[in-house]
Parts: C-alpha cells; structure tokens; sequence
C-alpha cells in the first residue's frame, strides 16, 4: 500500500496478487477485497481438546484455548500440544495455551466464600445438566443425581466428557457433582479467595500446568471482570507477573516480541508465501512452482 496523497497512488498494481486456492471445500482465484493488515495474516486460535483438535492446534495454531476442572486434567493436555508441535517441526513454545478460569474473589477470605455460597444457591441441578446435555450429547435423565458420571464416546465435545471421567482416574465425579459445578463455572475451574489467594493459585496454576494465561469466565457479569480487575490484578502486578502498559505493536508482537509481526517460517503457512501459480480456470486446477520464497510475503 503506498497511499501517497500526491501523486494520487494508493497502491502498486504489481503487488497485488491473486488469492489461488483450490482445495477439498472451496477454490478461489480473485483478488481480496481489503488490505492487508500489519501482521498480513491473523493471530490464529483454536479451540478444543479432542484428538483431531490437539492435532489441529499443534499445526497451526498461534493461540489455544483449553479447557478441565483441574490441573490434572489440563497438564496433560498442556503437554500433549506442545509434543505435537515439535513433531511438526515448531518449538513447543510457538504455542499460547489459555485455560478456562472462573475467578470469585472478595477483599477477604471470608468474602469471597460467602459469593460463592450465595452463587451456588442459585444453581439448577436441571439446567445445568440441560446445558452440560447440549455440549456432550449425553441425555441425562437416565441417571440419579447420586450416578458416578460413566465415559461415554460420540459425536458431540468428546473432551467435555473426558475431563469428568477419563481424564483424572483419581476423580469420580456424581453426575450431582458435576451440575454443581457447571453451574459456577461451566467446564473450566473455579478459583475463590481473597486477591492474594487468587493470586497463589494462578501462579500455581502457570508452574503446574505450563498453561501461558486464562480464559476468564464469569459467576456474574460485569462483577466478575470488575472484582477480577479491580482487587487481583493489581495483586499480581505487585508481584511483576502482569503488565502495567502494553507492548507496541501488533497482536502477535505483543504475544512473541519485537520484530515477530509475521507468521513464523516454521508454521506450514509459510509455504504459501509469493509462490509461482499459475490458475488454469478451464480445468479449475492451480499448479504451484517448487520455488518458494519462504523469506518473501
């Protein structure tokens, strides 16, 4: 883009390249209608724990959102990413791994107790168990509250599943159990205390699980972020584990760092970088150069 007011250019014609793509669901050979951004393709995140997900994310992903009620559902998760990074030949720290996190924290110990208390009161064994329904596939008036929570296998979020049966074998959660605690903090976990409490535990959290940040659910909105903000983020920036101002740049430098706008020449994107392709539009085919500027974007 030159936009250069002057001369009355806005952008070169020889650089504006076709988008020419022929795959399994779609193709295309047109030119993209915007500009490129800065950071020319997006911070790219995924979401989801299944077999076929982790394998996903560990290809292509920038940023990943997992999800357990515990750290030992997540530390496993955590750790089967980034192996399956490495063989895919990125390092194991290409990847952001955020965990589900519901926070209820109060000025004091007791404070927050007494939140989560009065939270709980309100939950609905029925519609938690509706909503856990939906995500798993799992119909759930067949079981007694009091039921230990069997694995099942189908079609809908296999992990949702897995993170209450399989996942933990030291934990067996009563389908009792398991309302009760969708009812708080859906299928991620539940942190309560004062802000220094909170604090403790997500450190912990990060030292345990190697997970890079959270995913901060609500109890109640806005309370939930306004509390979070207001009592356990100055918590931790107190101790000099959350910024006091962002970093310059685009959303990928202020992940990876000064001059790390672009996508790595590790990520399998790269290939696609200002390559030879030639579009035969009668036959619908792209026939691509196997000379590639890895280097040029």
């Amino acid at each position: 883009m030159i936009r250069d007011r002057k001369s009355g250019i806005f952008t070169r014609p020889d650089k504006v390249h076709r988008v020419q793509h022929k795959g399994e669901y779609y193709r295309v050979n047109a030119i993209h209608l915007s500009e490129s951004s800065p950071q020319r393709t997006p911070v790219l995140y995924q979401a989801g724990a299944s077999n076929a997900g982790c394998e996903f994310a560990a290809k292509h992903a920038e940023c990943v959102f997992l999800l357990g009620p515990s750290k030992q559902v997540v530390r496993p998760r955590v750790a089967d990413i980034r192996a399956r990074a490495v063989r895919h030949g990125r390092s194991a720290n290409d990847i952001f791994i955020f965990t589900l996190m519901t926070v209820i924290v109060g000025r004091t110990e007791e404070e927050a107790q007494a939140k989560y208390q009065e939270y709980s009161s309100f939950i609905s064994h029925r519609g938690a168990l509706t909503l856990l329904a939906g995500w798993t596939g799992i119909d759930f008036s067949q079981y007694q509250l009091d039921d230990v929570l069997q694995h099942i296998r189908n079609d809908a979020i296999n992990s949702a599943v897995d993170a209450f049966t399989v996942a933990d074998p030291n934990r067996k959660w009563t389908v009792r159990e398991v309302a009760e605690f969708v009812g708080i903090g859906g299928m991620g976990a539940v942190v309560v205390g004062s802000p220094q409490s909170v604090a403790d535990q997500l450190q912990s959290w990060i030292d345990e699980t190697d997970v890079d940040g959270f995913n901060l659910a609500y109890a109640v909105t806005p309370d939930s972020f306004s509390d979070f903000v207001e009592l356990v983020v100055p918590e931790l920036q107190r101790r000099g584990v959350y910024k006091r101002e962002y970093a310059p740049g685009t959303l990928r430098e202020k992940l990876y760092g000064k001059g790390h706008s672009r996508l790595p020449n590790t990520h399998p994107a790269a290939y696609y970088r200002r390559q030879d392709c030639r579009f035969d539009e009668t036959q619908g085919t792209a026939e691509m150069s196997a000379d590639l500027e890895a280097s040029h974007e």
